[in-house]
């Protein structure tokens, strides 16, 4: 990159952000400068929100910046990836062999009739294959679209389906607690109602997993298929990748993100976040099915081409250890992960971290939702014994990068999220667009982001116009915030209908669906009330059909129901049964009093309930 954004006190990023916002385009032009070009940009930015263009008649692929670049510039021989499964097991690429092995698979993607603009499904657990497969869909042009390995076969089926893939990537097997999650097994249920997919197995248990005859093997491919496989000429605007969240509605939608506005964006937020060193090695607990580990663990680093510890497997397992042995091992220097996992290491006990040597570590982040004070009290006591700062940001899968936290050299607030970094204008309003005052509870809301903004929700233009519709002039976030006095922000929590279990979003409505399509439920409905390990959990809601009988086997049968559809993290907590719901004239279910109720809130404006 071009010079470093480095912030060493509160006036140097209070300097920072003013220049950036005094011309965001030539801070913006002068990061995306210090990329390679197929063909150099001459405008950058051009349309009108939401249908800004950048860099539009730039030509680039994001590959070539990620990998080639390094290797043309004698860093080849660095450490790209080191990869661990559950057992501890260690697998190292550099960047040249990255570089090979993501040139085979692509030409092995080409030779299989997989083309630019293809849509391309991803269903893997942590491995390295994973990463090599998004990689190589960027760098042939094909679009990948990640599912999240622990959701279930309805959940890929919908998103196999929605996008319209060519192509599915998956594994026969992942591991998490020991045991095997059979994504074979999911992968082929979800095919059974598709014709005409490209289907590609990596192997893990070898043989011992037969393939039909319609079935491409993951190793062999990359041993039939020699490098090189050179970058694929991409406009600014063409599609990157697609990566499917949940709405408060409807169907999970999928967020399209552009090639050129991505890698500039993505690396520079990053960078700002966390002062991420070509020298250090980085390690993010996030996984690729996930925002965060798209970008801060697949494109992120690799654009600023550092060392990245990935690991399969669960920060607690086998033991509540694991997580500062890999610090201990790998001299890890910065820790990136989210408040579930804080305050599951609060819940085991500071003798944990304090049996290893962690002194590696110079920075720890945190994101993916709110941050409780108790929590980073813990943390910056036990772990960070006033040495490592324990900072917050907030970003979503719409703004693709960190876009508000605490930047190091900043002082932290405990329960705020933080600032808006360089290159971003965050404001809290009422429901007219009016900026609020310091501690007025509002709306989240963003003027501007950065070229690495979603561009769409593919196949529904006007799924995506409503972010931009509710208060006119803004990009509106659907969470509740405030500020205070210094214009730091606080998050409050959700103001749309989505769960936020463990960092993960969730739509009301996809769980829903999955516990009406029990034979015996009527009507079903979800709310998030406050966990002390996951944020929130979800507590179920179900009607059930005439003739049927509540039953404590019927409420698990029911849990279980949705785990086999959606996978563990939907799943309820608990199931309750009910007669009838509360609902308004028109029909609408009031999650609100179910939550109240449960809670002991208070149950608001009752008014234009039926009963």
């Amino acid at each position: 990159m071009s010079e470093r954004l480095l912030t060493s006190s509160k006036e140097d990023f209070d300097r920072l952000y003013s220049e950036v916002q005094g011309n965001p385009e030539a801070f913006w032009a002068n990061r995306a400068r210090a990329f390679s070009w197929l063909k150099p940009f001459s405008q950058v930015l051009s349309g009108k929100p939401p249908y800004e263009r950048w860099f539009e008649d730039g030509i680039t692929n994001i590959t070539l910046n990620a990998l080639d670049r390094h290797v043309q510039f004698g860093l080849g021989d660095k450490r790209a990836y080191i990869f661990l499964d559950e057992a501890g097991n260690e697998k190292v690429y550099t960047y040249k062999a990255l570089l090979e092995a993501v040139q085979r698979f692509g030409a092995a993607l080409k030779n299989l009739g997989i083309q630019k603009g293809d849509r391309v499904c991803i269903y893997m657990p942590m491995v390295p294959e994973a990463f090599i497969a998004m990689l190589a869909c960027a760098r042939i042009g094909a679009v990948h679209s990640v599912v999240y390995a622990g959701l279930g076969k309805e959940a890929l089926f919908n998103r196999i389906a929605d996008s319209k893939a060519k192509g599915l990537i998956t594994a026969d097997v992942g591991y998490r607690r020991g045991k095997e999650v059979p994504l074979k097994e999911i992968a082929d249920q979800a095919l059974d109602r598709l014709k005409g997919i490209v289907s590609i197995v990596l192997r893990r248990k070898g043989q011992l997993t037969p393939l039909n005859p319609s079935e491409h093997d993951f190793g062999e491919l990359l041993l039939k298929n020699p490098a090189p496989c050179p970058p694929e000429p991409m406009e600014s605007e063409d599609s990157l990748f697609i990566l499917y969240t949940s709405g408060t509605t409807g169907p999970p939608k999928g967020v399209v993100y552009a090639n050129a506005g991505y890698m500039v964006g993505v690396p520079t937020m990053f960078e700002l976040a966390t002062h991420v060193q070509r020298g250090e090695v980085f390690f993010c607990t996030s996984d690729i099915g996930w925002i965060v580990g798209h970008s801060l663990q697949v494109y992120g680093p690799l654009l600023l081409g550092i060392t990245s510890v990935i690991r399969e497997g669960t920060p607690d397992w086998p033991d509540p250890g694991v997580l500062w042995r890999v610090i201990e091992r790998y001299r890890v220097n910065v820790l990136y992960t989210a408040p579930t996992a804080v305050r599951m290491f609060m819940k085991y006990g500071p003798e944990w971290p304090e049996r290893y040597n962690t002194e590696s570590l110079r920075l720890t982040v945190s994101a993916g939702e709110v941050m409780n004070p108790q929590a980073w009290e813990w943390f910056t006591e036990h772990v960070g014994k006033g040495r490592i700062p324990l900072l917050d940001n907030w970003w979503q899968t719409e703004t693709a990068a960190p876009t508000i936290g605490i930047p190091p050299g900043y002082p932290a607030k405990p329960g705020k999220a933080g600032k808006p970094f360089p290159g971003v204008q965050a404001d809290v309003v009422d429901d007219s667009g009016r900026s609020l005052g310091p501690n007025e509870p509002g709306n989240l809301v963003l003027k501007d982001s950065g070229p690495h903004r979603f561009r769409g929700i593919y196949g529904n233009p006007e799924r995506f116009e409503r972010y931009f519709k509710v208060i006119p002039g803004f990009y509106v976030c659907s969470d509740a915030a405030m500020k205070d006095e210094e214009g730091y922000i606080q998050i409050l929590g959700r103001s749309d209908d989505i769960l936020n279990v463990a960092g993960h979003r969730i739509g009301t409505a996809e769980v829903e669906n999955a516990l009406m399509g029990h034979g015996l439920v009527a009507e079903a409905a979800v709310v998030g009330i406050p966990d002390e390990l996951k944020g929130e959990a979800i507590e179920a809601f179900v009607v059930l059909k005439q003739g049927a009988l509540p039953s404590e086997d019927l409420a698990l049968r029911l849990i279980s129901h949705v785990r086999e559809t959606l996978g563990p993290i939907a799943s309820p907590s608990e199931v309750r049964f009910m007669e009838r719901f509360p609902k308004t004239r028109s029909g609408k279910v009031m999650r609100r009093i179910l939550k109240a109720q449960l809670i002991g809130g208070d149950l608001g404006d009752t008014s234009t309930l039926e009963d």
